[in-house]
């Protein structure tokens, strides 16, 4: 290849990279991407199991949730960390054991943010 296409190639992969790797959500408010994301967390029946099964906990350690829920120690704590990722769940940390609890903060602004949401949108379609 000569030395001007390869420059004009390669230049121009760049670029197309470049506007290709804009990712989808910054063309999208914040908001919309907050309750993607919200959508995203809550869409795993497993982490809905978790979630049901620690509300009605005084406390809950990942051992628990792992003999309650049926899934493996690893795949229960990946999950906790996706619910901790919007800061649904707090936990306190007591030697080698994590005690969770939900964040109760949290919980009433996503209910406002998801009730809000569904307020607001019409349902007048053909």
């Amino acid at each position: 290849m000569s030395g001007f296409f390869y420059n004009f190639y390669y230049r121009n992969i760049a670029i197309y990279k470049y506007v290709m790797g804009i990712t989808k959500t910054q063309i999208f408010n914040k908001k919309q991407n907050e309750l993607a994301t919200i959508f995203k967390v809550l869409s795993n029946p497993a982490r809905i199991a978790i979630l049901q099964y620690i509300s009605s906990q005084k406390d809950c350690i990942c051992n628990d949730i792992v003999g309650e829920i049926g899934l493996a120690q690893p795949t229960v704590s990946q999950h906790l960390k996706e619910l901790k990722s919007i800061d649904l769940l707090e936990g306190e940390i007591s030697g080698k054991k994590v005690c969770y609890c939900i964040n109760l903060n949290r919980w009433k602004e996503i209910q406002i943010e998801l009730n809000s949401f569904f307020d607001k949108t019409k349902f007048n379609c053909c």
